[in-house]
This record gives C-alpha cells, sequence and structure tokens, in this order.
C-alpha cells in the first residue's frame, strides 16, 4: 500500500540538505517523502531506485568526511554502525549529526520513524504511515491468535550460524506471526547445528546477508540433509530477503509480518485493512 501523498506546492519545514549514513535512514526519508532533501548517502543506500543516484560519502563504516562537508549538509543522520569517532569529528566541524541506534522491536521501529518525522517537520506524514503499519500487524495478530504457535528458526547469519533473539526487532516476525522463537531465550544468536536439530524447529526461515551471491541457497541445501528436523519433513524451509528482515521501515515490516505470518500459518485468513490515500 502506497504511503500517504504529499501535498504539491506545500513548503515543507526543517532540513533541506540531508546526507544519510544508513540504507534505513536513506529508504525511510523517501517514504516520508523527503527524498529531494537527501544530498548524499552511502554506496549501500540502494532503495529505493533513486538512492542509487544520490551523491556517495562512502560506506557504512568507511565514510569520507572531506565529501559529508564538501555536501554542505544541515543534518547528517548516522546508524548504529557509523563510527563514534566520526560521529564526534563531524559534530566538531559544527555539523549536526542525529544518531539513530538498532531498533530492537517494531515499537521501536516506529518510535525511530516517528522521530525521523519530527526532524523534518512530516510528523502527520510519519503518524499515519505508523498508523497504517500498526493497522496491518493488528489485523495480522487477530488472524494468528487463536492458531497454535509453532516452533521457528529465524536464521539470520551463516558463517557463524546466528540466530533471532529477542533483543531484536526480528524476534517480532516470529511472535507477532504466531510462532514461537526456539531461540528467545538466548542471550546471543550464534548457535550450533546440534542445538537446532535438538530444538527440532517446525519452521526455517532463512534471511541470511549474501543470499544474492546464494549463500541463503546453499544454507538451505544444508538444512535439508537433516529429514529428522519437522520443518525438513514438512517442506516449511524457506528463504526470504535479507534487506526486508533486517532493515525494516514501519510498512515493509508490516508488509514482511504478513509475510512471516503466512509462512508459519499457511491457513491463517488475514483480512487486511484498506487504507485511502490522503493528501
Amino acid at each position: 500500500m502506497p504511503a500517504p501523498a504529499l501535498a504539491e506546492g506545500v513548503l515543507q519545514p526543517g532540513p533541506t540538505r540531508i546526507v544519510s549514513l544508513g540504507p534505513l535512514l536513506t529508504e525511510n526519508l523517501f517514504l516520508l517523502g523527503a527524498g529531494e532533501r537527501l544530498v548524499g548517502n552511502t554506496v549501500y543506500c540502494q532503495r529505493p531506485e533513486a538512492a542509487r543516484f544520490k551523491e556517495k560519502v562512502g560506506s557504512v563504516q568507511e565514510l569520507s568526511i572531506e565529501k559529508i562537508v564538501s555536501l554542505k549538509p544541515d543534518l547528517i543522520l548516522a546508524s548504529n554502525l557509523t563510527p563514534r569517532q566520526q560521529m564526534d569529528q563531524l559534530r566538531q566541524l559544527g555539523l549536526r549529526v542525529e544518531a539513530f541506534g538498532q531498533p530492537a522491536s517494531f515499537a521501536d521501529i516506529c518510535s525511530h520513524f516517528r522521530r525521523l518525522g519530527a526532524m523534518l517537520g512530516l510528523e502527520d506524514r510519519a503518524e499515519a504511515i505508523i498508523a497504517q503499519a500498526v493497522a496491518k500487524v493488528e489485523a495480522v495478530q487477530q488472524a494468528v491468535r487463536p492458531l497454535p504457535k509453532r516452533k521457528v528458526f529465524l536464521q539470520v547469519g551463516a558463517s557463524p550460524l546466528f540466530s533471532s533473539v529477542k533483543s531484536s526487532f526480528t524476534h517480532d516476525f516470529i511472535e507477532l506471526g504466531g510462532g514461537m522463537n526456539i531461540a528467545g531465550e538466548q542471550r546471543s544468536g550464534a548457535m550450533k547445528t546440534e542445538q537446532i536439530l535438538a530444538l527440532n524447529p517446525e519452521v526455517i526461515i532463512i534471511a541470511v546477508m549474501g543470499s544474492e551471491h546464494g549463500i541463503g541457497s546453499e544454507e538451505k541445501k544444508r538444512w535439508l540433509q537433516f529429514p529428522t528436523i519437522d520443518a525438513v519433513r514438512d517442506q516449511r524451509v524457506h528463504l526470504l530477503d535479507p534487506d526486508l528482515v533486517c532493515s525494516p521501515s514501519p510498512l515493509t515490516f508490516a508488509d514482511t509480518l504478513i509475510t512471516f505470518a503466512r509462512l508459519i500459518h499457511p491457513q491463517a485468513v488475514i483480512n487486511l485493512p484498506a487504507f485511502q490515500p490522503q493528501p
């Protein structure tokens, strides 16, 4: 569902020359309708398509301070991966740097988005988008509530083997989607194959970085070698785009949650709300 449109010809308050140092921050800027304010981002900022054509200031963790300064930004958006030393350096040069941490839940994702909207003077648009996302999440919860929870293993790393834990928003994909996270009680996401075999998940969802190079497919082949796992026996080992799973905006979280719910409970009937575009 497209986000509410901005009224044409309306001058929007807030910063007008923004540098984004993270792909999710870039995506959220465009979702808020502020893509034209973006003057620079990282080489990893690939969504939406227009983000690819912005000036590049380096990678997520290796930035060109000189390039950033040359763009004369009035706001720099830093991610949890932005080196603190470089943030401090930019601030010492008199530039405004706003840092966003890694969200730990869907509620955090919405909170961060709301904060960004406030910075840009786009509070109403941010709230409308969040309301759409929340409505979709509530529709999923209503659909899966009467169904039995299924044991789910969400794999987000291959070498080493890494899973989703409660301190990560990815845990919400499982819980809100009607599943039970087999790694939910672990402090660290690091796991061993033997642990997964013993916990015997009913659904395996693979969303590892590097899937575009075949890593995800290789991991799926590896799991299919263990027919004693319920997920393998029932042909419920699935691949998902790691970009959607690991870097969601409020709306992409909600849409990805719908996918999770349908993978965990194919029989679930999700009655999604209809939205009217807003001026």
